[in-house]
Parts: C-alpha cells; sequence; structure tokens
C-alpha cells in the first residue's frame, strides 16, 4: 500500500499479477474516501490478482484542501481522476460507487477506459429523483443527509439505515461514523442539475460501447433505489444486477464479497480474455 502526496491513492499489488489485464481504479461516494475500498475489496481483487488503485478525491480523506471541500465541482472530481490515472502504467478499469460512478460517467465523456463498473451510481439523469423519493418517503433521512453536508452529527442509526440492510456490529459503524465527513455543495448541485453525463458520448470511450459497462445496484438502497439502478442501465443499454437483501453500502455490507465475485467474473468475460 502507498500513500500519494497531493492525492491519496491507497495502492494494493497482487502477489501475482493477471496478465494483460488492466489496473483497478475505485472511486468513492459522497461522505466517505478511499478507506471505503480498503476494507474488504482493494485486499480482495489483489489477492485474485488485480494491480488496485482507491482515490481520495479532493478535499476528501487524505487528499489535498479539505477546507476547500465545498468550493469543488464534479468537474474539479474528473480532474483528479484525470491526474491519478496519468500516474498509472497503463488506463485503468474505472469502478465507481454512487457519486463516484457519476464521476466516472463524466470522466468518460472525454476520455476512454478499458471498461467501467457502476455500483448504486448517481444515474445520468441526476439526484432528483433520489431526492424527491426520499423527501416524499425518508424526510427523515433526507434531513440527516443534508446535516452531513453540511459536518453536523447525525444518529447512528440513520446512517445504519442509509448504508445498510444486513447487520453491522455497532464497533464497525462508530469506525464508519468517525470517517465520514461533509460533501461538497457544489458537487451536489451539479450530480441535481447542472452538469449531468451525455450517455452517447461515455459509450463512445468504451470499446465496444455498453459490453463494456456493468451496472449494479442494491435490493434495499433507500438512496438509490432500484429503480434509479435500473434507468442508468436503460441508458446505456444493459441490464443491471440487483442484489437482493443489500443496502447503498454494497462494499460494506456483510455479503460484500458477491457483488465483488461478480465484478471479476464479469472483467475476466469482457476485458481478460
Amino acid at each position: 500500500m502507498t500513500h500519494h502526496e497531493k492525492l491519496e491513492i491507497l495502492s494494493y499489488a497482487p502477489e501475482q499479477a493477471r496478465p494483460g489485464m488492466p489496473p483497478l481504479l475505485f472511486l468513492h461516494g459522497a461522505y466517505t474516501a478511499a478507506w471505503c475500498w480498503q476494507e474488504h475489496f482493494l485486499p480482495f481483487f489483489a489477492k485474485a490478482g488485480f494491480n488496485c488503485h482507491a482515490l481520495s478525491l479532493s478535499g476528501h480523506g487524505g487528499s489535498r484542501r479539505r477546507d476547500h471541500l465545498d468550493s469543488y465541482s464534479i468537474a474539479d472530481y474528473v480532474n483528479d481522476v484525470v491526474e491519478a490515472v496519468a500516474g498509472l502504467a497503463d488506463p485503468p478499469i474505472l469502478i465507481g460507487h454512487s457519486m463516484g460512478g457519476f464521476v466516472v460517467q463524466k470522466y468518460l465523456e472525454n476520455h476512454a477506459a478499458p471498461a467501467a463498473v457502476l455500483m448504486c451510481s448517481v444515474p445520468p439523469q441526476g439526484l432528483a429523483a433520489s431526492a424527491f423519493g426520499m423527501l416524499f418517503n425518508r424526510p427523515g433521512m433526507l434531513a440527516d443527509l443534508n446535516r452531513m453536508m453540511s459536518g453536523q452529527h447525525v444518529a447512528l442509526d440513520s446512517l445504519r439505515d442509509a448504508l445498510f440492510a444486513q447487520p453491522v456490529s455497532v464497533d464497525d459503524l462508530m469506525r464508519y461514523y468517525r470517517m465520514a465527513q461533509p460533501e461538497s455543495h457544489r458537487a451536489i448541485w451539479d450530480m441535481t442539475l447542472f452538469n449531468l453525463p451525455h450517455t452517447k458520448r461515455v459509450l463512445a470511450n468504451l470499446p465496444g460501447g455498453s459490453s463494456k459497462l456493468l451496472v449494479q445496484g442494491a435490493a434495499h438502497d433507500l438512496i438509490i433505489p432500484t429503480s434509479l439502478v435500473e434507468m442508468t442501465a436503460r441508458s446505456y443499454g444493459v441490464d443491471a444486477t440487483i442484489y437482493p437483501g443489500m443496502g447503498h453500502a454494497l462494499m460494506l455490507e456483510a455479503d460484500w464479497r458477491k457483488p465483488a465475485q461478480d465484478i471479476i467474473d464479469w472483467l475476466e468475460q469482457q476485458v481478460g480474455r
């Protein structure tokens, strides 16, 4: 594992790399950082033979200028990805969760990648439908997310409901809560209205188009519900894989190995050959 000075990039090298397989670059969602991939995914994928890297976007985790967090736009986050990719030996496969999936889409508008995975991703139509859904169905959760965005405290039960459908220990939940952080209001507005992806340009920068895009979602996701995951999949001409009994934090849920192994199997089929 290595840490990069300006942008925090957690890197795991396999003992025996898969020949010809590009590296993986993981992008986190809002309120979190690269650490969310370090819990399970980075060691798991490295053990499976992948060179793995997880980026903390500017203002997140150990990356630069957390004091400037609220000024960062989605375009700034895309520039972070450009910078991280430039430091890798080969163009990486991009795996983005939630906001990170939205950043993957915006990156692909103007940059090529061997393949991409969108996990519980903000859809290309933006966050408006998610926000309205929570406003009517889970107003308390929406209020807590807004409080988190401004750095205010929220109840642990709210964090559990927002991220998990499966059992999670109080110790782990407390740990995740301590590592959680505010999010850029500007980036949230970009994802809601002002900087939505152009799907045709996204597909044009994937070799083979939609065949190189995997869309995953969770049956009990209260932030990006299955209807929005399926809308993302339809927008790109693919089928969504929905995991029963799981919540928004697919990479932290008790059954995290299921989506992780599916990514590996898909990459072996679509990229490895």
